[in-house]
C-alpha cells in the first residue's frame, strides 16, 4: 500500500507538471505574438506587402467548409482593401479526391478576383508547412495570414 502511495504521488507530480508545461506554453506563444495580431483597419495600413495568405481549413463536398469560408471571405476583403495585390491559397491537395486549394481559388474567382492574382500552395498540410513554403518556395518576406484568432497566435509564432 505504501508503495501504491508512493507512486500515485509522483503520477500526479507529473500530470500537474504537464498541465502546467501546456498552459505556459500557451501564454507564450500568445504573449510573443500578440502585437503582430493587426485589425482589418490596421491592416489597411501596412504598405509592400508581398501577398495576403489564406490558410486552408477543410472542404465539404464542392466547396468550403463554413471555417474556410470565413478565412476566404476575410482575405477577399482585405484583397479589396488593396491590403496587397496577391492571395496565397495555402491548402491540402496530397491526393487526387482532396483539393483545397482549387476550391479556394474557385471560391475568390467567383467573387471577381482576377486568376492571375491568386496563386496556389498545394503543399500546405500543417501551418509549418504553409509558413515555410511562404517564405522559401514563394519568396514572400512580408505576408498577412488570414485565419481564425484562436489559430493566428499559433501561426504567427511558426511564421517567425
Amino acid at each position: 500500500m505504501k508503495k501504491l502511495w508512493k507512486w500515485g504521488k509522483w503520477i500526479l507530480l507529473c500530470l500537474l507538471a504537464g498541465i502546467v508545461a501546456i498552459f505556459g506554453i500557451h501564454f507564450y506563444v500568445k504573449g510573443s505574438t500578440a502585437k503582430q495580431i493587426l485589425t482589418e483597419e490596421k491592416a489597411q495600413n501596412l504598405s509592400d506587402v508581398d501577398c495576403i495568405l489564406v490558410l486552408g481549413a477543410g472542404i465539404w463536398g464542392d466547396g468550403p467548409s463554413p471555417m474556410l469560408e470565413d478565412r476566404l471571405l476575410e482575405g477577399l476583403r482585405l484583397y479589396n482593401q488593396k491590403v496587397s495585390s496577391k492571395l496565397v491559397m495555402s491548402g491540402d491537395h496530397g491526393n487526387i479526391d482532396y483539393d483545397e486549394v482549387n476550391i479556394m481559388k474557385s471560391f475568390a474567382v467567383e467573387q471577381g478576383v482576377p486568376s492571375e492574382d491568386v496563386f496556389m500552395d498545394h503543399a500546405g498540410f500543417a501551418t509549418y508547412d504553409s509558413m515555410y513554403r511562404i517564405r522559401d518556395v514563394f519568396g514572400a518576406k512580408k505576408i498577412v495570414i488570414v485565419t481564425q484568432k484562436y489559430h493566428l497566435y499559433r501561426a504567427i509564432y511558426i511564421a517567425k
